[in-house]
């Protein structure tokens, strides 16, 4: 009888990926990306862990990772191994539990997904079967989770030959029993240049932005169990090698994530990265070109707020909300804001809808309730505007440049006024008035947060002034399109 590598415990199930749950209130919040804040800070107890592993017939990889896994020095609440569909299902010690998925293709999002839908742990750490962690891993990638609710930690993914250093070690190939603490090191392979790199230059992912989500690594990878679900889990239309963790990290992020990189937290895998397992450059590059044409639809990419004129992702990145107001004076503030931002969507009432031309970036209010919720970065127009033809790329600088800073660091809010020397001049009759407030940009990762935590969210707002004019009367459309007039 195989012996027990874990103890038994029973649990009540966990609620499903996008069950509804209410989000994470309880724990602490830092300001922007800061969990920096909370270093040498342990939580007043031990986390309950519950790690995911995903697997696809690779039994002694396998073996590998769970013995890897009973040697931790934060004990594992429970482990749980997902088969992707393998030829025949993986052997598993007592005490650890198997979930055996069909063969339907490379499925690690819905593997990740059924994992966690089973788990009862307050943290989830995600491993693949070929990923075995050092001994404090748990330990080090939990802590950030157990006490910001928010937090996704990445690990350190190092690589080895661990066929070349079992056989120095004398062990066979059958029950690779070294640790791996001791067996990586000697047959260490090449980490990507790339990686380490991003991390040197962003302190650990201190300094993350919305472009950081290319970081974070699905074979080493923490959040806890209440904010997975608030994300929705993994996207399941996934199906191939590759992908589905950086869209789920950029959700994450939009949806308040705090990242960081615990290089303290090592994992091996078994063999190199993409890089070295790829048949040269053309057949890396095909990989990769197939990985980014599923995310342009799904991320965009780009991440500039839309404002690259060339194809037009289905991302949702930034979309604005227009008041009521008549159809002239829509066109133009409309038109005025897609020329700063090509790739928006902007938001009117349904009659006017109907009423403007047939652009699809023009959505009706009935139907852009689910766009702003879903965007990163929104835009607010409380007042109808245009900005004279003269100060347009100047607007759109800034406009684009707001739309790239808002949600990083502190940053949540921007509130955007109409400069003096282009107020309407019937508007200065009566003496110079105070700048209006035109619109407000938020970041969706600064409204989820003032959710969960109101008193301490952490962002601040910051008002700039812009080019803008109020539209207070009906607007020559004809004279706007033909450039006759400001």
């Amino acid at each position: 009888m195989t012996p027990a590598l874990f103890p038994h415990e029973s649990h009540p199930p966990a609620a499903s990926v996008g069950s509804g749950s209410k989000p994470t209130r309880h724990g602490r919040s830092v300001p922007g990306n800061a969990w920096d804040l909370l270093d040498g800070v342990q939580p007043d107890t031990p986390p309950r862990v519950s790690v995911v592993v995903v697997h696809y017939d690779q039994q002694r990889e396998l073996n590998r990772t769970l013995r890897a896994l009973a040697r931790q020095t934060l004990p594992a609440l429970e482990v749980i191994v997902v088969d992707d569909g393998s030829p025949s299902a993986p052997r598993v010690p007592e005490g650890v539990r198997l979930l055996v998925l069909p063969d339907r293709g490379f499925r690690a999002a819905a593997a990740r997904n059924a994992g966690a839908a089973a788990a009862s742990g307050d943290v989830l750490c995600f491993l693949d079967a070929d990923t075995a962690p050092e001994p404090e891993y748990l330990e080090r990638l939990s802590r950030l989770p157990a006490l910001c609710p928010e937090a996704v930690t990445v690990g350190r993914r190092r690589h080895a030959a661990f066929d070349d250093a079992e056989a120095e070690a004398g062990t066979g190939a059958a029950d690779p029993v070294e640790p791996v603490e001791v067996a990586g090191p000697r047959t260490e392979l090449p980490e990507p240049a790339w990686l380490r790199n991003a991390y040197a230059a962003s302190r650990d992912l201190l300094d993350a932005d919305q472009h950081s989500y290319r970081f974070m690594i699905g074979a080493v990878l923490a959040c806890s169990r209440g904010f997975f679900g608030e994300t929705g889990g993994f996207d399941e239309r996934f199906d191939r090698y590759g992908g589905e963790d950086w869209e789920w990290a950029h959700r994450a992020w939009t949806e308040g994530a705090v990242f960081a990189h615990v290089p303290e937290a090592v994992a091996w895998h078994d063999g190199p990265d993409l890089a070295g397992r790829a048949r040269g450059r053309d057949d890396l590059l095909r990989r990769k070109n197939a990985e980014a044409l599923v995310l342009f639809d799904r991320i965009g990419l780009r991440g500039n707020g839309g404002a690259t004129p060339g194809l037009r992702s289905a991302a949702l990145d930034v979309v604005a909300e227009l008041p009521p107001g008549a159809v002239a004076a829509t066109f133009v503030c409309t038109d005025v804001l897609l020329e700063a931002l090509p790739g928006a969507r902007v938001v009117v009432d349904d009659d006017l809808a109907a009423a403007l031309p047939a652009d699809e970036r023009i959505v009706a209010r009935s139907r852009g309730v689910a766009l702003l919720a879903a965007a990163r970065t929104t835009i607010v127009v409380d007042a109808l505007f245009t900005v004279p033809r003269e100060h347009r790329g100047a607007f759109g600088t800034t406009l684009r440049s707001a739309v790239e800073q808002i949600g990083v660091g502190t940053l949540g809010w921007i509130e955007l006024t109409a400069q003096h020397q282009v107020t309407e001049p019937a508007a200065l009759a009566h003496g110079t008035p105070a700048p209006a407030q035109v619109l407000r940009l938020g970041a969706h990762r600064a409204e989820r947060r003032r959710e969960r935590h109101p008193a301490d969210h952490g962002f601040r707002t910051e008002p700039l002034t812009a080019p803008m004019r109020v539209l207070d009367s009906e607007p020559d459309l004809e004279a706007h399109l033909a450039g006759w007039a400001g």
